[in-house]
């Protein structure tokens, strides 16, 4: 991927800083609402990023006043007269899987993911923001698992997987089975935010993490990312440290350990 803007129907991406990738999604009259052409454009994104090396961190936010309100229920793969819903298999295939591919391709390319949540994030965007490595949060943000709102679980894209992760079982239950608004100033302290700035600052308080970022390693960032999706699951406490001791002895013979350990000799 080239530096500089890239042409999309429904985001707008520019490499803000060197290495640094920011996406805007850009549907603000519909509250970034999530259509087919937006899960099209992300999947090109994903494409080109994970064989990208030159940009080796992603900032997602939203433009106008909210971050994204989810599926964008207006779209018409989702309307109940058409093909989607002849039958489950097809409504899975078609609608559900879909969706659910852009939490996967989140998780997917090797680039760390900071949401920098501007305004509400409900239903897919909350799940956007969930399967980001870091977020920070306007004082304007909230956050919405509005799935169980509308009739369905409380899990989905992901959600019932990242949410006890980020802040436990009785926070991810509160948020899941209630539907409610959790604002940003509740979400930092429940750990769901890294930090809430005012909405003024909040690119650059993402930009301020990513540039730390950029500081490491490629093959550092993209690791541990690796080994942090890894051994959320990890069957055992040997297991995990097997994947962190391959990982490590890959990076010490990369060419960077030594050369950034000649401080140390020195001192």
């Amino acid at each position: 991927m080239s530096a500089g803007t890239r042409e999309f129907r429904t985001l707008l991406f520019e490499e803000r800083e060197p290495s640094i990738g920011l996406v805007t999604m850009n549907r603000p009259d519909q509250l970034n609402a999530i259509n087919v052409e937006m899960l099209e454009d992300f999947e090109r994104l994903f494409g080109e990023l994970s064989r990208d090396d030159s940009i080796r961190v992603l900032v997602i936010t939203g433009a106008g006043r909210g971050f994204s309100s989810g599926a964008d229920l207006n779209d018409a793969v989702v309307h109940k007269d058409t093909d989607a819903f002849a039958d489950p298999e097809r409504f899975l295939k078609i609608v559900q899987e879909r969706y659910a591919s852009l939490v996967l391709g989140l998780r997917r390319i090797p680039q760390p993911v900071i949401s920098a949540v501007n305004g509400p994030a409900a239903g897919g965007g909350f799940a956007m923001t969930l399967a980001s490595d870091i977020r920070v949060a306007s004082p304007e943000a909230y956050f919405v698992a509005s799935f169980i709102n509308i009739g369905l679980s409380g899990g989905e894209l992901g959600c019932s997987y990242f949410l006890p992760r980020l802040v436990g079982l009785s926070h991810a239950s509160d948020m899941l089975y209630t539907g409610r608004k959790v604002r940003a100033d509740e979400a930092e302290k429940m750990g769901l935010v890294s930090r809430v700035v005012p909405r003024e600052e909040l690119v650059e308080a993402a930009l301020s993490y990513a540039r730390m970022m950029t500081g490491k390693s490629v093959g550092g960032l993209k690791l541990t990312k690796r080994v942090l999706e890894e051994n959320l699951h990890a069957s055992s406490l040997q297991s995990a440290v097997n994947l962190e001791n391959r990982n490590q002895t890959v990076m010490v013979f990369s060419g960077e350990f030594f050369k950034l350990i000649q401080s140390f000799y020195k001192g």
